[in-house]
């Protein structure tokens, strides 16, 4: 009998690792042939959950759904309105700028690294520092061409994004009012021991990590602006805005995002870039050790392990859209099994046989 539910344990856990490669498969098969569509829908439940406590809101103050729904669609549609007209000119424009500025810091970057070549020769040290300069420069001016060569493309799409931002309010807008049912109605195709612990652990795990990153996010904008200015750093805004969109990447966006915006300071001043980096990783340290334990404490209870993999897994599926919801969808699947486990161990120790008192 042992032997038997040993070999049961490896057939199944044998049989496991193909069955989940496939179904991975599948599923990034399936996103590539829905990736617009899909991407539309995720976006808009991402932004009809959020909203949906302003709207929750506005019904505790006696209006209707309907007229809360409308009220905070609006207030929406004029924050993007004027986030369109006064923020994403500057990026853009910051953004043209340091496109035509990278050649020239390229130059200078080179220049600074021949001198610290010829200071390593002359004190005999083993460092081929124009050889590493060349490589950076040959990388990132192969970047430049790749963003030329889209630049049409992008001009070409942005009538496009206008679109698809109509359509992603409109169906948050309609999400808002029948979401509800259609989730409900889902959820009530599970067994109840299944559905139950699975939409409170999907409520609680994006609740959590989206609305914790996004206002840790701004944290780091609004803190980084007036700092950025301060010491004088090139296109201040641009760097404080990819530093805020790396930060909803968890673990390990900041990272990147700190690395690529003091990298590119230094091709034009090595000691700013050195500032740079280390300003924008103390108010890290200060948002991750401080800010963050306060809003959103072990809300995946993941190991860091599991997460980069969960990150790896939404960039291979569905690129920068599957590396922000990753986290919270691995959060939600942990959260699911350790409840329907724990249920279950529960019920396997009310039915054992309990031992009968030990007589002295």
């Amino acid at each position: 009998m042992h032997r038997s539910v040993n070999l049961q344990r490896l057939l199944i856990f044998g049989l496991s690792g193909p069955i989940v490669a496939l179904n991975v498969w599948l599923l990034t098969q399936v996103f590539r042939y829905f990736e617009h569509l899909i991407t539309l829908l995720v976006v808009a439940a991402i932004l009809a959950f959020l909203l949906n406590y302003l709207v929750r809101l506005f019904q505790y103050i006696r209006m209707s759904r309907a007229q809360a729904v409308t009220l905070v669609l609006l207030i929406t549609l004029a924050l993007l309105i004027l986030v369109g007209l006064t923020l994403v000119p500057l990026v853009t424009e910051q953004t043209t700028q340091l496109v035509n500025k990278i050649p020239e810091w390229l130059e200078a970057s080179r220049q600074n690294f021949d001198a610290l070549d010829a200071w390593a020769k002359r004190h005999n040290l083993p460092l081929d520092l124009r050889g590493f300069s060349g490589r950076i420069n040959t990388q990132i001016e192969s970047q430049l061409q790749t963003l030329a060569s889209q630049a049409v493309g992008l001009a070409l799409g942005t009538l496009s994004g206008v679109i698809d931002s109509i359509l992603v309010l409109v169906l948050a807008f309609y999400m808002l009012l029948y979401g509800g049912r259609l989730w409900q109605g889902l959820i009530n195709l599970l067994p109840p021991q299944i559905g139950i612990p699975l939409s409170e652990s999907l409520r609680l795990n994006f609740q959590n990590f989206f609305i914790s990153q996004i206002l840790l996010a701004i944290f780091m904008v609004v803190a980084l602006i007036p700092i950025f200015i301060w010491m004088k750093v090139p296109f201040a805004l641009l760097f404080t805005v990819v530093i805020g969109i790396s930060e909803l990447i968890p673990f390990i966006g900041a990272a990147l995002g700190i690395s690529l915006v003091a990298l590119l300071v230094m091709l034009q001043d090595i000691g700013l870039g050195i500032q740079v980096g280390f300003v924008a990783t103390v108010l890290h340290q200060i948002r991750d050790n401080i800010l963050a334990p306060r809003m959103m404490g072990d809300f995946t209870g993941l190991n860091p392990i599991w997460i980069v993999i969960a990150l790896l897994m939404g960039l291979k599926i569905a690129g920068f859209l599957g590396v922000v919801i990753a986290v919270p969808i691995a959060g939600t699947i942990k959260g699911t099994l350790d409840v329907i486990l724990g249920r279950q161990s529960q019920a396997i120790k009310e039915v054992m046989p309990k031992e009968p008192p030990v007589e002295e």
